[in-house]
């Protein structure tokens, strides 16, 4: 009898642990069936058995859940898990583990589970990306790296993942992380020269301007005749307030690139900074002959035509001769004169700035223009009193 009843007991066991089992198999029956809620109580209750707690297949299945409920368009499916992704790379591993045999790395394998979980990975981290969840983002395409690089993922290294995990890291603030990730892109040939000065971005960003200096001086060394060096310089030198370096790297910049717009307005703007007003007119000229439909650079045509002028009436009331001086006036008025058709045109393409409209109306109070004065004195009291 004794030997019946350990027959028994042992029996009774092996149906338990069947049983506990096919409610993994039955897990993986509902999801393909898209019944998520179903397989995920499957699954818990396998995980909450000793008897299929520790089983490879469990923690398999949970994986594909975890996928299943990251893919699904039910609200209700995806509060399942926090971060279903990374739930799910976390069961494979496991199951991995467990598995002595290595029949589900074959699996895995086989099935490119990695793949598609890889293509998940980098679909949550750009949608995290553009809601602006850089950390969450940058956690996604972490994982899709570790993917991609290891021996169970079927297919080609994936470049453009450093380069967004990069990103990511860079918005969030993680400047080493960033660094490591912009390197690698550097390592694979990936956007040529692009990566380097994100990496000069992030010597900025940890506040050292004297790496990132020193970082962009030897670019050339990399990238011989890249004028967009010269770019990177030259805003580098004008944010740390040199503008006479500055100017150096724009005309080297303006030499190889004559015809762009952005560098004979940033020289203008420079040399207007200097109070060099006939340097920042020729600059200005010919910003205004590649892009004439900008306010900003008619106002600062215009600005450099009044400062000059104002300049101009400074040294006019240091003049004692009554002729001379009245001959100075009418030459400092007559630059007055040039700077009031780009204020107008400056006040044209943009109405509601009120330092165009302030400069404008100074013009007019200065060349008695007395109707327009009031016009735009009336406008701008009333924009003043909102």
């Amino acid at each position: 009898m004794k030997k019946v009843f350990l027959l028994l007991a042992v029996i009774t066991i092996s149906f338990g642990a069947i049983a506990q089992k096919g409610k993994v198999t039955s897990a993986q029956s509902f999801i393909d069936q898209g019944m998520l809620d179903k397989a995920k109580e499957a699954i818990d209750q396998a995980l909450a058995n000793e008897k299929s707690m520790n089983w490879f297949n469990t923690y398999f299945v949970k994986g594909k859940l975890c996928q299943a409920v990251y893919q699904a368009d039910n609200p209700k499916y995806n509060a399942y898990y926090a971060d279903p992704l990374a739930e799910a790379y976390a069961a494979y591993e496991k199951a991995m583990e467990l598995d002595t045999k290595g029949t589900t790395k074959k699996k895995i394998l086989s099935q490119m589970v990695y793949n598609s979980l890889a293509q998940d990975l980098f679909s949550q981290g750009s949608k995290k990306f553009e809601e602006g969840d850089y950390e969450g983002a940058l956690k996604a395409f972490g994982v899709q790296i570790k993917i991609n690089e290891g021996e169970l993922y079927a297919g080609g290294l994936d470049t453009g993942m450093y380069f967004n995990a990069g990103l990511a890291a860079q918005n969030a603030k993680k400047y080493d992380q960033a660094i490591k990730y912009y390197e690698r892109c550097g390592e694979l040939k990936y956007l040529g020269i692009n990566p380097y000065f994100r990496i000069y971005e992030c010597f900025l960003g940890q506040g050292d301007t004297v790496k990132a200096e020193a970082y962009l001086l030897d670019l050339p060394n990399k990238f011989p005749g890249d004028n967009t060096i010269n770019f990177q310089l030259a805003d580098l030198y004008l944010k740390s307030n040199k503008p006479l370096e500055a100017l150096k790297y724009l005309n080297a910049a303006k030499k190889s690139d004559p015809d762009n717009y952005s560098l004979w307005f940033a020289s203008g703007i420079t040399y207007l900074n200097l109070n060099k007003y006939d340097e920042a007119i020729t600059e200005l000229t010919r910003a205004l002959e590649l892009n004439s439909g900008l306010a900003e650079t008619h106002y600062a045509m215009g600005a450099s035509y009044i400062n000059k002028a104002y300049e101009m009436n400074q040294k006019a009331n240091d003049i004692m001769d009554v002729k001379k001086y009245e001959e100075a006036v009418a030459e400092l008025n007559k630059v007055y004169n040039k700077a009031l058709p780009y204020m107008q045109k400056a006040y044209e393409l943009n109405p509601n700035d009120k330092y165009t409209m302030q400069s404008l109306k100074e013009l007019y109070y200065r060349m008695k223009m007395t109707k327009e004065y009031d016009e735009l004195k009336a406008k701008l009291d009333a924009l003043e009193q909102k």
